[in-house]
């Protein structure tokens, strides 16, 4: 059994207004995070992810319970001995001046040196190896300003690693990069985890990097309720629907991604399959068109011919002469101004 580096023992979390009444975000928190594991923290905005971490670090005071880090309880830590076994990655950027990608990745060498703050030949080694872990050698050198963001995030990465922690606490670690570059974020976050056999918490809006990376989800639901289980437990087990609950929105089980499906004016009977059907089934969809199998009763109805390279769309439209398009746009197209045409009569 993996060594638990973090854990809450009946957490309640929240505001505690001098002069309002409290607010329990959420409450009754059996958590455990466990040294070389990924869990990613999920859940709808407002529900109070960035609370339950500003309350992990020890930045906001818990309304109840307690939560011990390497086994001490957090309020008995000094900042140094805190900052020595958790390090944390916010969100913001942070205005560092001049500094050189070098000169911020030794800065998390600041909680093992003495008074002077002077770095030791060991402590150099120590943030020539975050960086190196990190693949930004490269950037030693560069003003941290003239970074990109993917650039900009695999130092601040390499600052937390340089503290040597027990614990890696990111918040929204793919916020503003492209959809490569929080691919290649969340690969080098679980290769740090297995490498280092760092515990590593962070949070995120990106379901699906997160159900294929992460050990364990912690997905917080309106309400306060904590599911916590493997991503694939908390998939069949219907957590995601409960927690994201909306109209207009279900939760696809066997794709693991949500769909939006916009209020439907007209039942499509789809023949067609592979490929060319599954993104023609989406391109209605989106269109607001309810897609029903080829044979079922229906006011207009779509044929795919051709082959996956060169695809064609037979359509009929309420009886009338089939129309041939090339195109799932130009498809969309024509229903949409049969649909405007039909709502002006």
């Amino acid at each position: 059994m993996s060594t638990t580096v973090l854990a809450t023992e009946d957490l309640s979390i929240g505001y505690a207004p001098r002069r309002s009444p409290r607010r329990v975000i959420a409450d009754n928190l059996n958590l455990a995070l466990h040294a070389g594991e990924v869990v990613c923290l999920l859940g709808p905005n407002g529900v109070g992810k960035s609370t339950l971490l500003r309350t992990l670090v020890g930045m906001q005071p818990p309304l109840a319970g307690r939560v011990f880090l390497d086994g001490a309880d957090l309020t008995t830590l000094s900042p140094r001995e805190v900052a020595r076994r958790l390090s944390v990655v916010l969100t913001e950027r942070i205005e560092v001046g001049q500094l050189t990608a070098y000169a911020l990745v030794a800065l998390g060498r600041h909680p093992h040196t003495d008074w002077s703050g002077r770095l030791t030949p060991h402590d150099e080694e120590v943030a020539r190896r975050a960086l190196e872990a990190v693949d930004a050698v490269n950037l030693a050198a560069r003003l941290v300003h003239e970074l990109s963001d993917g650039e900009r995030q695999r130092v601040m990465v390499a600052r937390a690693l340089a503290q040597e922690p027990l614990v890696m606490i990111l918040d929204e670690p793919t916020a503003f990069l492209d959809l490569p570059r929080r691919v290649e974020m969340m690969r080098l976050l679980r290769r740090l985890a297995r490498e280092t056999n760092r515990a590593l918490l962070l949070s995120t809006h990106d379901l699906d990097l997160a159900l294929r990376s992460a050990d364990a989800l912690w997905l917080l639901a309106p309400g306060g309720m904590m599911h916590v289980g493997a991503p694939e437990d908390l998939v069949l087990g219907g957590a995601f629907e409960a927690a994201f609950a909306s109209e207009g929105i279900t939760f696809d089980r066997y794709q693991g991604h949500f769909h939006v499906h916009p209020p439907s004016y007209r039942r499509v009977a789809l023949s067609g399959d592979g490929l060319i059907g599954a993104w023609t089934t989406r391109a209605l969809e989106r269109a607001g068109c309810l897609v029903v199998d080829g044979d079922e009763p229906a006011l207009a109805r779509v044929v795919i011919s051709g082959s996956e390279t060169a695809p064609r769309w037979n359509l009929w439209l309420d009886g009338a002469a089939p129309q041939r398009v090339a195109s799932l746009r130009e498809l969309v197209a024509v229903i949409r101004q049969h649909a405007l045409k039909e709502e002006a009569a």
